[in-house]
């Protein structure tokens, strides 16, 4: 969703501004904009487009003196995408500038109000209510720190703000509500943003800020005041990774070099976790007897995490004999759902900062039920308000649709599930043993997979100039195919639907038509028979289907299909690990072919932290 930065030194502003918000376009937006505070006043430049617009319209950031600013990326959700519509929005008075991720919900009704009051409003959005909102009060109390306490006490929803006011030409005020906001802190300034990636080239000294904190930021140093307002300490954060891991390493786009990755990401995620032949998690605090009371299991996410989710159903329900619920997060709380003590709620979620799943979580913690995340922030929200974390270690992930934050989730559950197995005594030794020995051979057989990148390439013409494209499976087949189906309609505009392949007869088929193409996966093994009967059924309807199995069943498979793709062989639970590194490659050059923007795909944000 929309990003935010803001930087107070010694240092010209406008640069370091619009090198953050470059940083920050994996993110999804349809504008941009930068106010910089300098000689008493506060200038702004904004544009609807890509940031390469308002770089050439501020010569590089040349145009705007100052040493102290706020820079944004909108991602349209309240007004249509236009130049007034685009962040900063400044106050009445010209004195204040605002910058603001999330929604203001109330913002039709305090608008009104200060509408009775004489104050008139330039764009459609919710923002602009926060800037008018600062300038009544501040013009009623003359003390902005005040001011700035009377509006947030007003607005309800969530937000994460970065303000910046002429009368104090040395800070920049920052708070939040539901919406991640961090501070960074750095020889030559200081720092905020709403992603580490914004600020890495410029320190790895980070905090996160909680809901209902403020910030006051100088060059002089940064004050964390909480919701009472008492001055407070906060835990520092070092990142770790470098920059060139947010870089695209040589590689035309980030969505490539991060499919590329998975081998090493898998590596990362799993090898430090396996120790003698034995799954350790020494970061988990559940006792033996918390997870041998354990009732049932709720799998809460969206999006792709939500398809982890999907996959670690069938593999915890085998591995652990308790029922697993997968929830959309954006539905969860909405469903009444009974959960509570005894049960525990895995939440799923890459940036940890996902607002339908955050609410998710704290209705269900609400409820009694013991809260694990599966993240790939560290200090992010989510993490921090779970009982439990175990990290994904994936590293930075900029392109929109993700690979490797999906391949790591997926590794971090199947790990969970074989740790809870052992201690639960539902997982018997040979599927232990060999699982976690086909865990250590994952990265090698996804480096087999990724080498055959050509053919993929190849194969991927046969869906280039269509319209309509279906992916069919069964069981962990049919949970990956959501996953493939994802990818391609997301990058390619392909409109894709995945279905179990059960459900053909049921009405599905009748899509069928002379050269429609189908994605058929049959790479679990006691299906394939099964998938082999709806290849033939597809078929029968004039259908074009390319499968995907694995390289013992590949023959059998090709005498059927007009293509294959095939994956090594491997235990059945981790099938759709190595399933998935094709599928991705696909949707890659699919829409590599069709001329798509692969890694900022129309509408699309990388991190959604608004309903």
């Amino acid at each position: 969703m929309c990003g935010i930065v803001g930087f107070v030194g010694q240092e010209q502003a406008a640069p370091i501004l619009l090198d953050g918000l470059r940083r920050l376009e994996y993110r999804g937006y349809d504008s941009a904009g930068i106010a910089v505070c300098g000689d008493g006043a506060i200038q702004v430049s904004k544009t609807r487009g890509r940031l390469q617009a308002l770089s050439d319209l501020t010569h590089g950031g040349a145009d705007l003196t100052g040493s102290l600013g706020i820079g944004h990326t909108r991602w349209a959700t309240h007004g249509e995408p236009n130049d007034i519509n685009a962040h900063p929005h400044l106050s009445r008075s010209g004195r204040i500038a605002v910058v603001h991720n999330g929604i203001i919900e109330n913002y039709m009704e305090l608008k009104l109000q200060l509408m009775e009051k004489g104050y008139t409003f330039r764009s459609e959005t919710d923002t602009e209510v926060v800037a008018q909102l600062l300038d009544y009060y501040y013009a009623g109390c003359g003390d902005f720190f005040e001011a700035l306490t009377c509006t947030i006490n007003i607005v309800d929803g969530a937000y994460a703000l970065g303000i910046i006011c002429a009368d104090y030409p040395d800070r920049i005020f920052a708070t939040r509500k539901d919406a991640p906001l961090l501070l960074g802190y750095g020889k030559d300034g200081n720092y905020l943003a709403s992603d580490v990636t914004a600020l890495i080239r410029y320190t790895r000294d980070i905090v996160y800020m909680d809901d209902g904190e403020l910030a006051i930021l100088s060059d002089k140093g940064i004050r964390i005041y909480d919701r009472m307002l008492r001055p407070m300490d906060k835990e520092h954060h070092h990142i770790d990774w470098e920059i060139d891991a947010a870089e695209k390493g040589g590689f035309a786009h980030f969505m490539l070099k991060e499919i590329m990755e998975q081998p090493r990401a898998i590596r990362e995620a799993t090898a430090a976790r396996i120790q003698d032949g034995r799954v350790v998690l020494s970061d988990l605090t559940m006792t033996p007897e918390q997870i041998r009371g354990i009732r049932k299991l709720y799998i809460v996410a969206c999006g792709s995490s939500y398809h982890v989710g999907m996959v670690g159903k069938y593999n915890l329900e085998k591995l652990l004999r308790r029922n697993v619920e997968v929830c959309l997060a954006s539905e969860f709380r909405y469903s009444d759902p009974v959960v509570g003590e005894g049960d525990l709620v895995i939440i799923i979620s890459q940036s940890g900062e996902t607002l339908d799943t955050m609410a998710a979580l704290r209705e269900a913690k609400k409820r009694g039920a013991r809260i694990l995340s599966i993240v790939n922030v560290v200090g992010s929200s989510i993490a921090r308000e779970s009982d439990d974390v175990l990290y994904t270690w994936a590293g930075p992930e900029i392109a929109v649709a993700t690979t490797k934050a999906y391949s790591t989730q997926m590794a971090v559950l199947n790990l969970l599930g074989l740790y809870f197995g052992d201690v639960m005594g539902t997982t018997d030794y040979e599927t232990y043993s060999n699982a976690v020995k086909g865990i250590l051979a994952l990265p090698e057989q996804m480096e087999k997979i990724l080498a055959a990148h050509d053919q993929i390439r190849e194969l991927a013409q046969m869906c280039v100039d269509h319209d309509d494209v279906f992916f069919i499976g069964r069981n962990l087949d049919y949970a990956l195919s959501l996953e493939g189906s994802l990818k391609l309609k997301e990058i390619s505009y392909i409109h894709s639907e995945a279905y179990p392949s059960g459900e053909l007869k049921h009405g599905t088929i009748s899509l069928i038509e002379e050269g429609t193409p189908v994605i058929a996966l049959g790479t679990y093994a006691p299906l394939f028979d099964k998938a082999m009967s709806n290849v033939v059924e597809v078929q029968a309807r004039g259908g074009q289907v390319l499968a995907l199995t694995t390289e013992s069943h590949a023959a059998a498979m090709s005498e059927r299909v007009d293509a294959v793709i095939a994956i090594p062989d491997t235990e059945p639970m981790l099938l759709p690990q190595l399933g998935v590194v094709p599928l991705q490659m696909l949707a890659y050059y699919i829409a590599l072919a069709r001329g798509c923007d692969i890694d900022k795909p129309r509408n699309l944000a990388k991190s959604v932290t608004v309903e």
